[in-house]
């Protein structure tokens, strides 16, 4: 009797994740705090039911730490993604010269340069989030990237200031790479350890929906604009401001990110865990860039190849082809944003679907479509955004967006799931920003310079294709996640009719197990 009233009691006490409450069926009667400290060292390799260990989280505070991630990610992309919409226009106002190639070079070396610190921002803020809190360290990164951005805004042209522009310009960007390096690890990482395992991939998605989001934002107004504004007004002034109007929209961010902290119940759960954590966090603490990286070796080039196909193809599409379709082939530069715009909101709508099926069928089989597809119809695609009508280059872009829903729809909740829980932030963060400076980051600097080396516009196409060549080899070496326990965490459900099911079921195999083995002593010969 008294045990089953330890086990009713405990099932309602909260403790490590803000978002959740961990149900323990057995043991003796301890403090909650002191338990958790004492309890056994994590295991991450073990994906089971955590001998009778549960998570049952809170529904309405998932909804809104989800809300508030993707947002975030909207604002973030949105400042981001503005300067590959108008790239062209800051060439002519940064990089006078009497080439457009080596304008878009120029620009697109200053884009690239952003993704070099990338990885040095993951490496700060991945471990700084695990010991001060992750709603803390994106809501820096958050004050980072609109700074940056404004900056943008306010600096003199080339005709003011000479050589000063570029360089004020790349400081500018250094700022807002050094920020994003922090952004995705700990967006992707809050989301999937705080989601129920059967979800996982539904409300990862939501993470790229916001990243969608702050692209069509920033597409819609760059679009509007080229089309309201004459050339000389925007080069004179207009460009200036998407940029400006990132210092608002970041103090929206902002709101949206600490409000989450300041809910009552969030606070009282998280002031819990702290204490709770205290050891972990220790320990954590300890953890250097050597068991980041090379200790998760495996998982880390894993995460380097699903990134590369997901970023290259990525940045070809959202922020590559804009310019391609106005520097190469010559086509009117708002009618080439306002498709890219019409296919980012087709991708928009897909996206959360995409996201069930991943947890229906799992992260390979939709990861592997996406890289079959691309390897096969990159060429065909770009053929017809080649024949330059409407209809064709809304065609060939609409089956690149859609291939490219394959990794947006998954990598939130693949690429975490690749990581124990004591490394998970630091390593997913170094790993991701790592790919994206080599790989993706630089797309639009290889690809234009590819082009203007051999004269082949169907650079493009075969950059595709290498990338998702790569990707297939790492979707053939990864392991499916999809509906199991993130490595070192219990498993984790919406209700405890649920909890119940598989504390039950974990007994039964428990049970099933010791008499087979009773069976198996009783019949050995003697």
């Amino acid at each position: 009797m008294q045990s089953s009233q330890r086990a009713q009691a405990s099932e309602h006490v909260p403790t490590q994740s803000p978002v959740a409450q961990r149900t323990r069926t057995d043991g003796p009667e301890t403090d909650p705090a002191a338990s958790a400290d004492a309890a056994e060292p994590e295991k991450p390799e073990k994906r089971g039911t955590g001998g009778g260990d549960v998570t049952v989280v809170d529904p309405s505070m998932v909804k809104r730490a989800v809300s508030a991630a993707a947002v975030g990610n909207a604002m973030e992309w949105f400042d981001f993604g503005v300067y590959s919409y108008i790239a062209v226009t800051l060439g002519q106002v940064f990089f006078p010269s009497g080439n457009p190639t080596a304008q878009l070079l120029s620009t697109f070396g200053t884009f690239a340069a952003a993704f070099l610190v990338r990885p040095i921002g993951g490496m700060v803020f991945g471990p700084l989030g695990d010991r001060i809190g992750r709603q803390k360290i994106l809501a820096i990164t958050m004050i980072m990237m609109a700074a940056g951005t404004f900056a943008i805004g306010l600096i003199p042209s080339y005709a003011s200031i000479g050589v000063w522009a570029p360089i004020l310009l790349l400081v500018a960007r250094l700022v807002q790479g050094f920020s994003t390096g922090g952004e995705y690890g700990g967006a992707s990482t809050f989301i999937a350890e705080y989601a129920p395992d059967k979800k996982r991939g539904f409300l990862g998605s939501w993470l790229e929906f916001g990243t969608l989001a702050g692209y069509v934002g920033g597409a819609g107004l760059v679009t509007l604009m080229t089309a309201v504004l004459s050339h000389d007004a925007l080069i004179s002034w207009g460009w200036r401001i998407p940029f400006l109007i990132a210092g608002p929209m970041g103090i929206i961010g902002l709101y949206l990110r600490m409000r989450l902290e300041e809910t009552p119940a969030f606070a009282q759960l998280e002031k819990e865990a702290r204490s709770k954590e205290k050891e972990r966090r220790e320990a954590e603490k300890k953890l250097g860039l050597r068991e980041m990286i090379f200790g998760q070796w495996r998982a880390m080039l894993l995460c380097v190849g699903l990134v590369l196909v997901f970023n290259v193809t990525d940045y070809m599409l959202l922020s590559y082809m804009p310019s391609y379709l106005t520097s190469e082939l010559k086509y009117d530069e708002t009618h080439g944003l306002l498709v890219v715009l019409a296919v980012m909101v087709v991708m928009m709508g897909v996206q959360p679907f995409a996201g069930r099926l991943t947890d229906r069928f799992g992260r390979r089989p939709v990861i592997a479509t996406g890289c079959v597809g691309f390897l096969v119809l990159s060429v065909p695609a770009l053929l017809l955004i080649r024949q330059g009508s409407l209809a064709g280059i809304a065609l060939g872009m609409a089956v690149l967006g859609l291939l490219l829903v394959c990794f947006t729809s998954t990598m939130p909740s693949t690429l975490p799931a690749l990581f124990p829980t004591k490394v998970r932030y630091g390593s997913l963060s170094i790993g991701f920003n790592v790919s994206v400076s080599v790989f993706g980051g630089t797309t639009p600097l290889v690809v234009t310079a590819l082009i203007g080396a051999t004269g082949n516009n169907m650079m493009p196409a075969f950059y595709m294709m290498a990338a998702a060549v790569v990707g297939g080899i790492a979707v053939l070496m990864m392991s499916e996640s999809a509906c199991k326990p993130l490595p070192g965490s219990p498993p984790a459900v919406e209700t405890e009719s649920e909890a119940r099911a598989l504390r039950k079921a974990a007994k039964s195999t428990a049970g099933t197990g010791s008499a087979a083995g009773k069976r198996r002593v009783a019949e050995s010969p003697a």
